[in-house]
């Protein structure tokens, strides 16, 4: 995977370089996630591969199922990713280009599991603690894990927060053990 990445760095940092200049971060994001969705699909993705597809052919195929949603330039994209035999690198592009944006932004995407349904009131606090921790503008996604006991855990890139009873408790057993 991480051949992968390294491959997708210079598409990605090509179109981001794009889309700054256009001014134009959101709608290239959009693209890129509805490209690396359509490769995503195991079956687009065999049928595209097939070796009896040109280029070209590839292309204009993953570009006619993406309809109208994929502007010129993102279709040259697909002609040049398609020529190199490299359009399975478009999840990872998407991926990256996503990190440069949030970077660009000063935003950051966090992963909350709580043992319990966050309120609003909560949800907001946190958002605010890890805005000020992190330096960045947060956007939480939360979701329930009854097997925590109680408490957070938080995902924000590499940094992972556990907060929660269950992490607790295992720390604890570990000093305990040791």
């Amino acid at each position: 995977m991480a051949e992968l990445t390294t491959l997708a760095r210079p598409y990605a940092k090509a179109v981001f370089r794009l889309a700054m200049e256009q001014k134009n971060l959101a709608a290239w994001s959009d693209m890129l996630a509805l490209l690396a969705a359509l490769m995503r699909d195991k079956e687009l993705a065999a049928y595209l591969s097939q070796p009896r597809w040109t280029a070209a052919e590839q292309a204009a195929a993953l570009c006619k199922v993406a309809g109208e949603a994929v502007s010129t330039q993102a279709q040259a994209l697909v002609g040049e990713l398609a020529h190199y035999k490299r359009l399975t690198l478009l999840p990872y592009i998407a991926a990256l280009y996503e990190q440069y944006r949030a970077d660009q932004e000063r935003s950051v995407e966090v992963q909350v599991t709580s043992a319990y349904d966050m309120t609003p009131e909560q949800t907001l606090q946190l958002q605010q603690a890890l805005g000020s921790r992190l330096g960045r503008d947060v956007h939480i996604a939360s979701h329930t894990d009854a097997s925590l006991l109680g408490g957070v855990i938080v995902h924000a890139g590499d940094l992972v927060i556990d907060a929660s009873v269950r992490g607790r408790i295992a720390k604890l057993r570990d000093s305990l053990n040791s």
